[in-house]
């Protein structure tokens, strides 16, 4: 019997979600069904609920409902509560199981994709909303020797550093205070690659070797990843690969299979860089 999945959001049709699933249905063998759901700002959980009670067994939760998704959850995962927003759903009777895999697909992708280690780097945030908040615990974990914080609105970036203060190796910080300081990462979380906008980053921020990552992508590099092209940054490297591992994460959940992500991150590259 084939079980139904989906990804709920609004906007909903620029989704890669459904081509994703069905290329980890068709490598895995897994029968299953994938779907969009386009539902009202004001009606999620109505649409949850509809979808739920059809016998639909998970979904996949994108903007602007990762909140409400966190909030109509009866059973979390340490990351999702850490990250105060569910992408990932699981139905089972009056259970409704949430997690949050964005940080895991952006540890998969930036550790076993790029081959890049976090432990014992320095490591900079820029952004401290709600992607920002979703990827601090994994990488947290990866035990880098700093990780620092640093946002437009400062209080934003104290506020994320308080609620992970277990944790002594965080800094926050505007972006001017990082001026004169090297990291050997730097992480873009902020909206502005949406909008085609560049952060206001101090020069010479780049370490030698560094990695500088967004998690956002498209169709060519974005105002940060050319920044940081020129000031010298080794590996640039957009949100695709993120997007994918955060997918198979969400699969593994649903169907216990671990799908394999490299050949659906080259094929999605190159799908994207070719649209103009």
């Amino acid at each position: 019997m084939t079980d139904t999945y989906a990804v709920i959001g609004n906007p909903i049709t620029h989704s890669k979600s459904p081509l994703i699933h069905a290329e980890f249905s068709k490598q895995t063998g897994q029968d299953i069904c994938y779907k969009t759901i386009l539902a009202p700002l004001n009606g999620f959980v109505t649409a949850t609920e509809v979808f739920r009670q059809n016998g639909g067994k998970g979904m996949n939760v994108t903007v602007p409902f990762k909140v409400e998704a966190y909030k109509i959850s009866n059973q979390l995962t340490e990351q999702a509560i850490a990250a105060q927003a569910v992408n990932t759903l699981v139905f089972d009777n009056d259970k409704i199981y949430g997690d949050n895999t964005d940080g895991t697909g952006l540890i998969r992708d930036i550790v076993d994709n790029l081959g890049f280690a976090i432990t014992a780097k320095r490591v900079l945030l820029c952004g401290a909303g709600g992607a920002a908040r979703g990827i601090m615990l994994p990488l947290l974990k990866q035990e880098p020797r700093m990780l620092v914080i640093s946002n437009r609105t400062v209080q934003k970036a104290h506020g994320l550093r308080q609620q992970f203060s277990s944790y002594k190796n965080i800094v926050s910080s505007n972006y001017a205070e990082i001026s004169g300081k090297e990291f050997d990462l730097i992480i873009n979380a902020t909206s502005a690659s949406l909008i085609g906008k560049a952060l206001s980053l101090p020069l010479g921020i780049f370490s030698t070797e560094s990695l500088a990552y967004d998690i956002m992508y498209g169709n060519r590099n974005t105002p940060f990843l050319q920044f940081a092209r020129q000031e010298g940054a080794t590996h640039l490297s957009d949100g695709i690969g993120m997007l994918v591992e955060q997918a198979a994460e969400s699969f593994f959940i649903w169907r216990g299979v671990r799908p394999k992500t490299k050949p659906l991150i080259e094929m999605l590259s190159q799908k994207i860089k070719h649209i103009e």
